[in-house]
């Protein structure tokens, strides 16, 4: 026998009245067409509208603003303590001779041991510290996004893999940012080595499965721009990550520098890729991360749903659809009798 069930109504026809319960029907877990009351609006002829959390907007933009300062401040307290060459330094020494540090100034020996990779820059204190505190806060805030973007594209509707693989592949990218930012390449070499090659594939990974998305979810012209321009990013980034790894295995010194501006042009359009979706962002409402966190529920909880209460719930995730480019940000819930069942 089916489990026992009690269908209530959401709507009611005087917002002074209680609701209105439909008759028990032990067998089915919503009420049939002829026990439910006729349909009327919510709160009489209003319609609840969630506004948007136009906050969230500098979350992307802190990601990236955050990170791309830090890390080039970062770079230039290496290069003033001459732990690391400046980038446009392309002469190398097998040998230096020791020389007296000119506070203010670069190295003018360099060796391989200076090139100034991403992960050699901060390698040594002061700067080290300072770069911890970019890969711990910096993974932080790539796990909001990455939640937050999740639970988005959930709201419009689209529940597909290419969404969770998004999300599992953005949280490995904080892992491994934790790792790189905790574990210099200096004093843990094995440790940071597997942080960066987490980090730099998810992200990557991240960046196209988040194109896809945006081409899915794309309703209006400046949506569509704007998923072209994330390929754009995604291509510079897998361009710049191939060059990289392909220049970091050889032993010249040339090549070797070319590798450390690839990984710097790689970081980069990684962090402009995320601070992108400030665009998105704009029409966050309070019903966002509820979005996510009903997925959830209702894969891993006892709540049971009728067909009608199924299809009424898919009905008003597609109405509620929003765009950054279009003339409505607010998501109308449209209330009907079979709006929920409770087990």
């Amino acid at each position: 026998m089916p489990p026992q069930s009690l269908c209530v109504s959401l709507c009611v026809s005087d917002p002074t009245s209680p609701p209105v319960l439909p008759p028990f029907d032990p067998f089915c877990c919503v009420a049939t067409p002829s026990q439910s009351p006729p349909l009327t609006p919510c709160l009489g002829q209003s319609q609840l509208t969630a506004s948007p959390m136009t906050a969230w907007i500098v979350l992307p933009v802190s990601l990236s603003a955050f990170s791309i300062t830090g890390i080039w401040i970062v770079y230039a307290m290496a290069v003033m303590n001459h732990h690391v060459c400046p980038v446009e330094n392309w002469s190398y020494n097998v040998t230096c001779t020791e020389e007296l540090p000119r506070p203010g100034f670069p190295k003018t020996c360099c060796t391989i041991q200076d090139i100034p990779l991403i992960s050699k820059c901060g390698s040594f204190p002061p700067e080290s510290c300072l770069f911890s505190l970019i890969g711990n806060v910096g993974a932080f805030m790539v796990v909001m996004v990455c939640l937050l973007r999740y639970a988005q594209v959930i709201e419009h509707s689209h529940r597909c893999w290419v969404n969770t693989s998004a999300l599992v592949s953005g949280c490995t990218n904080a892992l491994g940012l934790v790792m790189v930012g905790n574990f210099q390449v200096d004093h843990a070499k094995s440790l940071h080595y597997v942080g960066a090659g987490v980090a730099f594939p998810a992200g990557l990974l991240f960046v196209c499965l988040q194109c896809v998305l945006t081409y899915r979810v794309a309703v209006t012209a400046l949506d569509y721009w704007m998923a072209h321009f994330r390929v754009a990013l995604a291509l510079g980034a897998m361009v710049s990550l191939v060059l990289s790894g392909i220049f970091f295995i050889h032993e010249s010194f040339i090549l070797q520098h070319a590798a450390a501006i690839c990984e710097w042009v790689f970081t980069v359009d990684i962090l402009v890729f995320y601070g992108t979706f400030t665009y998105e962002f704009g029409t966050v409402t309070s019903e966002t991360m509820m979005a996510g966190l009903q997925r959830s529920h209702h894969h891993g909880s006892g709540v049971i749903m009728g067909p009608g209460a199924r299809g009424s719930t898919m009905s008003g995730a597609t109405k509620g659809l929003k765009s950054p480019g279009g003339s409505s940000t607010s998501t109308h819930l449209n209330c009907t009798p079979e709006s929920i069942a409770m087990l």
